[in-house]
């Protein structure tokens, strides 16, 4: 699974995207500071199951700090989008090119108001974020539709000529998006448009479909960048009246604070609501800042929100759980003897045999059954796993 971090120039992306994975990318104060892409690994937090079965772990593809699981993740930065970027206008499409693959995108806005719809500066609170929003998910939707409507009258006719599928027809022409038959005629039954006669689709009707078929595979949640900045709390309630899910963020603290760990000035665990000082001590302007953070963003936050907001994307939009494989069902470990080494995020509905395929394709291949740590009972391939799962792999194939 993929998460994108979208958003209009300048609304802090880039330093959302620096926060979350330590990468040195560009940040400026201007728009399309990000002109390529930048990918990169985040963590998703988790408790892990080491405490709950009273083993002290030694992990080997994520690391575990007092309990808490975290899990590589890969993230994708693209660049900024403006008004007509479905036209090709500023990097619009690069950035539409980008997102092709992502599963879920965490949508940066600057709840400050303090940026245009260009993303450049203007004074805090004179531009309403919520038009960002509507902006960047009508260009989407454009984008979608633009690939929908190419030879669309044609393709409509031949359909109903010879009574294939209208939702195939559509699925094949969004494949590189990622978007399959079945959610297309899901759609398609939710709006209650005729199958049998597409050519008497409406351009309404075609906008609904494209922007359903965006919202269920492509869900996004809102990162209400620069919270710590005056009047931002009443443009992230306004946000939140909309019903969409929005997540108070605070990029540069968060980044302040992960810097700060990195180099051993504080104790802190990405998503924490509070730090530690180490014995070294902080210099006054180091502490300055800190404190800062503690009283703009910790207090009346609970967090920077940065990981909190990848968090919910794999979590929340994209309903992930994460399993446990193990070698050794008894001991909870591998042939090497490390306890609990690996811990695989995978999606809601994930069968065993498709954990076994995750791990090697030789598993999969000679799956025979699987074994759950817990209660020992073996489990059939196609037994649908739970958050938190810990399971062995029992396969006539050696793995490669």
């Amino acid at each position: 699974m993929l998460v994108g971090i979208v958003g209009k120039p300048n609304v802090g992306k880039s330093t959302f995207f620096s926060a979350a994975t330590l990468k040195n990318v560009p940040v400026a104060d201007y728009p399309f500071t990000t002109i390529t892409p930048n990918v990169g690994m985040g963590y998703l937090r988790t408790g892990c199951v080491c405490k709950e079965m009273g083993v002290v772990d030694t992990p080997r593809n994520s690391v575990c700090r007092d309990g808490t699981r975290l899990i590589p993740v890969k993230l994708v930065d693209v660049a900024g989008l403006v008004a007509g970027a479905s036209e090709g206008r500023g990097r619009g499409n690069q950035f539409l090119d980008e997102i092709r693959q992502a599963d879920a995108l965490i949508h940066v806005v600057d709840a400050s108001g303090g940026t245009d719809e260009e993303g450049r500066k203007v004074e805090l609170g004179s531009h309403d974020p919520l038009s960002d929003v509507s902006m960047i998910e009508n260009e989407l939707d454009l984008w979608i539709l633009g690939i929908v409507k190419k030879d669309w009258e044609k393709s409509a006719r031949l359909t109903e000529q010879v009574r294939t599928s209208i939702a195939a027809h559509i699925a094949q022409r969004l494949s590189g998006l990622a978007i399959d038959e079945e959610s297309v005629e899901a759609a398609i039954m939710r709006l209650h448009m005729k199958t049998d006669k597409p050519t008497l689709w409406t351009d309404p009707e075609l906008r609904s479909l494209v922007r359903l078929l965006r919202e269920t595979n492509k869900p996004s949640l809102l990162a209400a960048n620069k919270a710590d900045l005056p009047g931002a709390d009443a443009r992230i309630e306004k946000l939140r009246g909309t019903g969409r899910l929005v997540i108070p963020a605070a990029s540069e603290a968060e980044l302040l604070l992960r810097r700060a760990s990195e180099h051993g000035v504080i104790r802190y665990t990405p998503g924490d609501g509070q730090f530690e000082v180490t014995e070294k001590g902080v210099t006054p302007q180091q502490q300055k800042a800190l404190d800062l953070v503690r009283q703009k963003v910790l207090q009346p936050y609970g967090s920077t929100g940065v990981q909190q907001a990848i968090d919910s994307a794999y979590f929340g939009l994209l309903k992930a759980i994460v399993v446990y494989p193990v070698e050794d069902e008894t001991k909870l470990s591998d042939k090497n003897g490390n306890v609990l080494p690996d811990a695989y995020v995978m999606p809601g509905g994930s069968t065993a045999v498709g954990l076994a395929r995750k791990v090697h394709s030789d598993l999969a291949d000679g799956f025979l059954y699987a074994i759950d740590a817990r209660t020992g009972m073996r489990l059939s391939g196609e037994h649908v796993l739970k958050n938190g799962d810990i399971l062995k792999i029992v396969s006539s194939s050696r793995r490669g």
